[in-house]
């Protein structure tokens, strides 16, 4: 079965018009002879959004219950009997209501997509993954609701919805957005003009990535190698030397002269290290790009022009800036220059190079080729490619020069040979380079000629020592090389460890620093996984951070492994990494780790210090109102207390709800005292199992006489554990607030029932009377609690009890739950 297509509706922010382009897009559908569906829409009262639904069908929405409320979500069982060809499934990043078979919906779409089912949907920019923190930086809100930007990327087609800002703010204005009461907040908060205007550009550039990686898929799938100048792509060539600083100038000066033209800068390191050049210059001309708007790059590769050339394709660069050559006119002669070989294979690139202060022009001194600085496969194949050709060479023009040449002069010509043979290839090919040697002077310069056998004594003696002395100097440059390759070797190993330490305690992000690992190795991309602990029977790995093209989302995807521990894994694709590489790449993965661990730290830390502040603030601001209000208050009660009795009965009616409301905000203030205690933990409990007959008297007492309390009770009332008091206070304070709500003719109820284990005491308002539940589907409305209704929580919960209100229009339920007490032949 083929996979069905994803079609999604982007916009910078609410209200642009992506349901509306949505649901036109399935008018369209359906015109052309489609089978559309509408799984779910939400069109926010917006009349002209709604009767685009019209003519279409609509698969109804599956009813939930979650915490006494009731909410409606996509049927995803009923849209997939359905079939259809194609369904509109509205706000792709919301969450489901918990109960549901996945938790996104982004989720459902996709067993939607699986079933060969084309899905038609909307998102906004704010709600990718990869965006995140940037939105918040911009407006200020944290966003809950998030979509992982690889769901969004798989889409066949993308289109952005797009309304300038000022439009946006008018449709707000005009009450096309937002009711009336959430207006003059939106403006001034979320759907500010520079908000907007960011939101806007972030939209803008994710999805001209996106066109970039559908350009980019498409040249591959075609074969296309060569540059396609959809914009100006300038890369400068470094190599670490002083010269690296004009250079980067010289390419942000074309850049600046073309409008949306990008500037990047590659570095070559070559394999026989992990990094080449002058570290501190790299790390000096790598800040001077990146404040300078570009990007820096690494890769690796021994044929310097190659590698530019192959990166330039690879990122479809027009034009690439190289530096003058440093090197001496013998070195050039002998191996053309950079600039020269990258010229010749460049094809449609224009490459540039810049002449500066410190190119090769600037002194007139020759200077011979630098040794090799390393062994390894490709210098020893060098080195016996090099002996092939010297030897042979050499042998040639000695026999030419005939006479004026005796076997003195041959053998320290061939000694100079093999050492130049150690310098490059190390111990080995010298080794069989002397041997080579000593066997051609042999045959051609020690009599008799042209045979191995020697006649004189003084000859042989002069083969025993050339020889000895090749060896001894062959092993002697071989060792050095060897010695400075791993030199070389161990101090590239540190530069990296060390630029890794550095770019850790710099505060760089994981993206940056798997860049970091990524470019000095060489590898196609890299990926840090974490191992969901709670799967052990089959391990399921999430990418914590990644970088690259196609990242490794599991360990056993990936080319290069290095774990560590249990539960976390730096996963690598790309070129093979030898013994030594995979080493250090071990210890890089180690600083990741540990830059991760304390990354989560620091993260749980700063969260529980802003609670515990904001619960310090808190129980401060309750301390300082309770005391600040007890003086006004006895003033006032003292005032109140001193007109005695009025002989008016209007008046005296007038005074009593004075002071019953003036006992009721004294009542509140004692309130306040107790919530800041009991937050400080100064509250002691004492919790036993409580008779809830006895404790019903106590509260019909603390009502007073002119309160009514219904009881509903069980024949068999068990106890609760529960501090005595404490929950005296609670269900007094409960039913008079219930009283409040109830209508002068009603009498407020309580009702208990039994639970295994649990006792639930439910106290509604005497306007719940013959109206124990709302009807179903009934809107439920979660209100703002009480002072009153806020201190019972939270002293019900210290109990290990809950509280839960649940309101319809102005009526008034609580429910409080408690563990019920073991019976007594059970105690």
């Amino acid at each position: 079965m083929a996979r069905g297509r994803l079609r999604i509706y982007l916009g910078a922010a609410p209200g642009v018009g992506k349901t509306y382009a949505m649901l036109e897009e399935g008018q369209r559908l359906a015109a052309a002879g489609a089978e559309v569906v509408v799984g779910f829409v939400e069109p926010h009262g917006r009349r002209p959004t709604a009767a685009l639904t019209e003519g279409l069908e609509i698969i109804p929405r599956r009813t939930m219950e979650y915490r006494g409320a009731t909410f409606t979500e996509m049927d995803l069982d009923a849209v997939l009997a359905r079939r259809p060809q194609a369904a509109l499934v509205d706000e792709l990043a919301h969450t489901n209501v918990p109960g549901s078979r996945h938790s996104k919906r982004w989720q459902d779409v996709e067993e939607l997509l699986d079933a060969g089912i084309d899905v038609v949907t909307t998102l906004n920019v704010q709600h990718l993954e990869s965006l995140g923190d940037v939105v918040r930086q911009i407006t200020g809100v944290p966003q809950r609701e998030t979509l992982p930007d690889e769901v969004a990327r798989r889409a066949e087609q993308i289109e952005l919805v797009d309304l300038p800002p000022e439009l946006l703010r008018r449709r707000m204005l005009h009450g096309e957005i937002y009711p009336s009461e959430r207006i003059e907040a939106a403006l001034t908060h979320y759907f500010r003009v520079g908000n907007l205007t960011a939101l806007r550009e972030l939209a803008l550039l994710w999805l001209a990535d996106r066109v970039e990686e559908g350009l980019q898929r498409y040249r591959a799938e075609h074969g296309i190698t060569t540059a396609w100048e959809t914009r100006e792509r300038i890369m400068v060539a470094l190599t670490g030397g002083p010269e690296g600083g004009t250079l980067i100038r010289r390419a942000a000066r074309i850049t600046a002269r073309v409008p949306g033209s990008e500037l990047l800068a590659l570095h070559v390191v070559p394999s026989d290290g992990l990094t080449h050049g002058d570290q501190a210059s790299l790390a000096t001309q790598r800040e001077l790009v990146e404040f300078l708007g570009g990007s820096y790059h690494q890769t690796t590769g021994d044929d310097i022009p190659e590698a530019l050339l192959q990166f330039a394709e690879a990122e479809s660069v027009t034009q690439l800036v190289l530096g003058a050559s440093r090197r001496g006119r013998l070195s050039t002669f002998l191996r053309g220059g950079v600039g020269h070989r990258t010229i010749q294979r460049s094809g449609p690139i224009d490459v540039l190079v810049v002449t500066h202060e410190h190119a090769a022009g600037s002194s007139s001194a020759l200077r011979l080729p630098h040794p090799s600085r390393a062994t390894g496969p490709r210098r020893f194949r060098a080195a016996i490619g090099l002996a092939a050709i010297m030897l042979p060479a050499l042998t040639l023009l000695l026999v030419l020069l005939g006479g004026h040449v005796d076997l003195s002069l041959a053998l320290v010509l061939y000694l100079l040979a093999v050492v130049v043979i150690a310098l490059v290839g190390g111990l080995v090919p010298a080794l069989l380079a002397a041997l080579a040697a000593g066997l051609l002077a042999d045959y051609y310069f020690t009599p008799p000629l042209h045979s191995l056998r020697i006649e004189h004594l003084a000859d042989v003696l002069a083969m025993v020592v050339y020889v000895v002395t090749a060896v001894v100097v062959g092993m002697a440059a071989g060792r050095a090389a060897q010695r400075t390759y791993q030199a070389v070797r161990a101090s590239s190993e540190a530069r990296a460890l060390s630029r890794l330490a550095t770019a850790m305690m710099h505060g760089q992000d994981l993206p940056t620093l798997l860049e970091q690992v990524r470019e000095d190795f060489g590898l196609d991309a890299v990926s840090l996984l974490e191992r969901d602990t709670g799967h052990a029977a089959e391990p399921r790995w999430y990418v914590v951070a990644s970088t690259g093209v196609e990242p490794p989302e599991r360990p056993y995807d990936a080319d290069v492994e290095s774990p560590m521990g249990d539960n976390i894994t730096l996963a690598a694709r790309g070129r093979p990494l030898s013994s030594d590489d995979q080493r250090v790449l071990g210890a890089c993965a180690a600083q990741l780790g540990m830059a991760y661990s304390h990354g989560r730290l620091a993260a749980h830390d700063a969260e529980t210090g802003l609670r515990a502040e904001a619960e310090h603030t808190r129980a401060s601001l309750l301390l300082i109102a309770s005391r600040d209000l007890r003086g006004p208050l006895r003033t006032a009660d003292a005032a109140l207390n001193s007109l005695g009795t009025l002989a008016d009965p209007g008046e005296a009616r007038r005074l009593d709800t004075a002071r019953s409301a003036l006992h009721r905000a004294g009542r509140l203030v004692s309130d306040l005292d107790d919530l800041s205690r009991l937050h400080a933990g100064a509250l002691d409990l004492y919790l036993r199992p409580v008779d809830l007959d006895e404790l019903l008297t106590a509260v019909l007492d603390a009502l007073g006489p002119g309160h009514t309390l219904r009881c509903i009770l069980p024949e068999q009332l068990p106890d609760v554990i529960a501090d005595a008091a404490v929950l005296t206070r609670v269900l007094t304070t409960l039913a008079a607030e219930a009283q409040r709500h109830s209508p002068p003719d009603r009498r407020a109820r309580l009702t208990v029932e039994t639970r295994p284990g649990l006792v639930d005491i439910r106290i509604a308002d005497g306007a719940r009377e013959g109206a124990e539940e709302p009807a179903s589907g009934a809107p439920r409305v979660r209100s703002a609690d009480s002072l009153a209704l806020r201190m019972s929580r939270d002293l019900t919960e210290t109990m290990g009890g809950t509280v839960e209100r649940s309101t319809v229009g102005t009526g008034f339920a609580v429910t409080l739950t408690l563990p019920a007490a073991a019976p007594e032949r059970d105690r």
